[in-house]
C-alpha cells in the first residue's frame, strides 16, 4: 500500500513509482492521505509547522501500519525523522531549478510564498513586488491566469512531472540556489530492512542520494528552518549554498568540493557561524510581523 497525497503532482510522482514497482513484478495500491499543508492554505507555510506539514500525516499512517510507504518531494521532508520510518530509496533527480511562469517580458508583480525564491527575486531586481501565494500547482496557475499576478515561480520539475507546458523561463540554479533536494523524488518505508532493501534495489539511484545527502547534511548544520532564506544545490559532489536577508539586499554564498557526509557537515558547521546574523534576523523580522 502507497500513502500519498492527493495533489495531481502527488498523484503524478506515485504514479512514476508504481509503474517502476510494476516493471519489477510488485503490484501497489494506492491510499490518500490528508496533510495539513493540503487543508490549511491561507497563511504561509513556516505559520502551520514549515517543511513538515507535507509529511508528518503520511509518516503516522506508515507508523499506523495503514500503509508500507509513502511517495514525496525530497525537499518536503524534515530533518528530524520519526522512529519506526526510513527514506528507503531516492529517485534519479529531475530538474532542480525554479522556473518563473509568466506571459510578460519584464513582470513585476510575482507570486511566491517561499522566503528564499523571494529574496532571491529581489536581490535581482528591487523593485520587483513579490506577494505571498499558496496552493497546489493548478491554483496557482488559475490564479496567475485570473490576473492576481504578472507571474508565479514553480519548480520546473513539478511542471515536467504533470507535462503542463506553459509561458516563461527556467531560472539559472547557479544564480537562482534551488532549495535543498528540490527536484527529487523519495520513498520513505516502515522500517524494515526487507522492505527498504527491495524498494532501494528497484528505485534508487545512487548519485541522486550522495548528492542529496550532502545537501540534507549541510542543512541540517546550518539550520535556519523554513523562515531563513536558504538555498543548497550539490551536483557530482559540488556544492553551492548560500543564506539571504529576507529583503535579498545581502547574502552570503560558499562553494565547495564534498565527497562525503562528514566534510559537508563541517562545511555547514562553518557556513552556520558566517551565516548566523541573517538567520537570527529573518527569524525575529517574521516572528513580529506574525504577532509571535
Amino acid at each position: 500500500m502507497i500513502g500519498t497525497r492527493g495533489s495531481a503532482l502527488a498523484l503524478a510522482q506515485t504514479a512514476r513509482v508504481q509503474e517502476r514497482l510494476g516493471k519489477a513484478g510488485i503490484e501497489t495500491t494506492v491510499r490518500l492521505v490528508a496533510t495539513a499543508g493540503d487543508t490549511v492554505t491561507g497563511v504561509p507555510l513556516h505559520e502551520i509547522g514549515g517543511q513538515g506539514v507535507f509529511v508528518r500525516a503520511l509518516d503516522d499512517a506508515i507508523r499506523r501500519g495503514e500503509c508500507d510507504l509513502a511517495v514525496h518531494s525530497m525537499k518536503d521532508i524534515p530533518a528530524q525523522r520519526p522512529e519506526g520510518v526510513v527514506t528507503a530509496a531516492v529517485l534519479q533527480r529531475d530538474s532542480p531549478a525554479d522556473f518563473l511562469v509568466t506571459p510578460n517580458k519584464a513582470p513585476r508583480v510575482i507570486g511566491s510564498s517561499s522566503t528564499r525564491r523571494r529574496a532571491q527575486l529581489l536581490r535581482h531586481d528591487p523593485e520587483l513586488d513579490v506577494r505571498g501565494i499558496r496552493g497546489n500547482v493548478g491554483t496557482r496557475l488559475k490564479k496567475l491566469a485570473g490576473g492576481s499576478y504578472d507571474a508565479i515561480v514553480l519548480a520546473e520539475a513539478g511542471l515536467e512531472r504533470l507535462a503542463i507546458e506553459v509561458e516563461g523561463r527556467r531560472l539559472d540554479p547557479a544564480e537562482f540556489v534551488p532549495a535543498t533536494n528540490q527536484g527529487t523524488i523519495a520513498v520513505v518505508s516502515r522500517d524494515d530492512p526487507e522492505l527498504a532493501a527491495t524498494l532501494a534495489g528497484v528505485l534508487e539511484d545512487p548519485a541522486s542520494r550522495r548528492d542529496t545527502v550532502l545537501e540534507r547534511a549541510v542543512m541540517e548544520e546550518l539550520g535556519g528552518g523554513c523562515f531563513t532564506p536558504i538555498g543548497c544545490w550539490c551536483r557530482d559532489g559540488r556544492l553551492v549554498a548560500e543564506v539571504l536577508s529576507l529583503d535579498g539586499d545581502r547574502w552570503v554564498r560558499r562553494e565547495a568540493s564534498l565527497s562525503d557526509e562528514a566534510g559537508a557537515r563541517a562545511f555547514g558547521r562553518a557556513f552556520r557561524d558566517e551565516t548566523a546574523h541573517l538567520v537570527r534576523e529573518a527569524y525575529e523580522r517574521l516572528r513580529l510581523t506574525d504577532g509571535g
